[in-house]
């Protein structure tokens, strides 16, 4: 069990450090508390409003953090709940008389849920060889691989499912009469539309066959990465900033198990660096799209999606970016990252 102590950041902390603590908790907050006195509030949302501010991960905390965060007196515990729902967040902070956080009461099991609900089409891309997954995609497709009890796919679905999405569209190719004939036998709630990629156009020119087919924005995702966010909220962003397309990005953080070597073009050493870090975003593979960037698509144009993206940058055309914690982002398209997302599903459960 946690410690009240361990859910504590210090203000000049940086929001790489806390974005560690946070996925070292397992928790969505954090607390600014010197000497156990609260200051402030520092969430998953809070950083990443951050980062769409400009922030950097090197920027101390507390330039993210709410400091007119909520919370109770000793003596009306009794209502944490209630404000729990009242104000849908994740957890408030139990202070006695001198400020001090004597307990915190997180919403657990209650019904705590102010997400945006969004009903837009969700496009996923599910025509791949799953070529890194071998030798599980000789027998099935990628989109049916488990993840304990349940394909990938459908996981992928639910996801969008509980936001309000109940129009899918899945480009399939390979092994594909399997896909149907899972997904024709299943029980589901909502319209799912197959689309045939008779060759192989990569992650972007599958969507040349859905001309004349999407009329509104639309979420866009392979089948192999679950996050965990709200498609609200992106949604929301995408149409305040006017994008023709927002990335989802997860903010990474690597460090080099090496020492790194720069050579002199003399032959000599440059620079010598002990194990350095490097932070960076990486793109997870979702996305909202404008239904415009579908009917601009080349017929029988073999394209990934990413060079779509970089064709439209480059004419000067609005491409944004939601970013968010690494800990969001479950990826199964490699073995060792499939194995990582059964382990970490399986300890939510």
């Amino acid at each position: 069990m946690l410690k009240i102590e361990e859910l504590f950041v210090d203000r000049h902390a940086t929001v790489l450090e806390t974005m560690k603590k946070l996925d070292e908790t397992g928790q969505r907050i954090l607390f600014i508390a010197p000497d156990g006195v609260l200051q402030a509030v520092v969430t998953d949302g809070d950083i990443r409003k951050f980062f769409l501010r400009g922030g950097t991960l090197g920027e101390p905390v507390e330039r993210a953090a709410n400091f007119s965060p909520k919370s109770l007196p000793v003596s009306d515990r009794g209502r944490a709940r209630e404000e729990l729902q009242k104000y849908g967040i994740d957890a408030l902070p139990i202070l006695n008389k001198k400020g001090v956080i004597t307990d915190i009461v997180f919403a657990g099991g209650v019904d705590v849920d102010n997400r945006k609900k969004v009903d837009i089409p969700v496009v996923m891309m599910a025509g791949g060889l799953g070529t890194r997954l071998y030798p599980y995609t000789k027998i099935l497709p990628k989109p049916l691989i488990p993840v304990g009890e349940q394909p990938i796919a459908e996981m992928i679905i639910d996801r969008f499912r509980e936001f309000g999405c109940h129009r899918f569209k899945m480009v399939v190719n390979y092994k594909k009469n399997m896909i149907k004939s899972y997904f024709g036998e299943i029980d589901k709630d909502y319209d799912l539309e197959f689309v045939d990629e008779e060759q192989f156009m990569g992650t972007g020119g599958g969507l040349c066959l859905l001309k004349g087919k999407l009329d509104s924005p639309f979420f866009f995702t392979n089948c192999d990465t679950l996050l965990d966010l709200d498609f609200g909220d992106l949604y929301a962003k995408h149409k305040d900033r006017g994008n023709l397309v927002t990335m989802v990005c997860a903010l990474k953080h690597y460090t080099v198990p090496y020492g790194v070597v720069e050579m002199s073009e003399d032959g000599g050493i440059a620079a010598m660096r002990e194990k350095p870090e490097l932070n960076f975003m990486t793109n997870t593979g979702v996305y909202v799209v404008e239904p415009r960037v579908v009917e601009e698509m080349k017929e029988g144009e073999n394209i990934g999606f990413p060079d779509v993206i970089e064709r439209y940058r480059a004419a000067g055309e609005k491409v944004g970016v939601y970013p968010i914690s690494e800990s969001a982002w479950m990826d199964m398209g490699q073995m060792e990252e499939l194995e990582k997302m059964r382990r970490k599903l399986e300890t939510q459960r």
